[in-house]
């Protein structure tokens, strides 16, 4: 029987690992299906927004530094 979703222990390097692959969008199902079990959701989705910002900061930072 799985844990709750709430009680899932995922590691902080393995939840960046499953967010990494998300963002290039490639990712075995096996993989797919072993973060799904294991990883917390809520931890997924925080850590996706902070690296969906720092995505976005970056590409500002390089624009504004191509531009000057």
């Amino acid at each position: 029987m799985t844990q709750p979703v709430h009680q899932r222990k995922g590691s902080l390097v393995g939840t960046v690992k499953a967010v990494l692959w998300g963002f290039l969008g490639v990712r075995r199902n096996a993989d797919y299906q072993n973060d799904i079990a294991k990883l917390n959701p809520i931890h997924l989705l925080v850590v996706g927004l902070v690296m969906a910002l720092l995505f976005v900061l970056g590409l500002i930072l390089l624009v504004n530094w191509v531009v000057a």
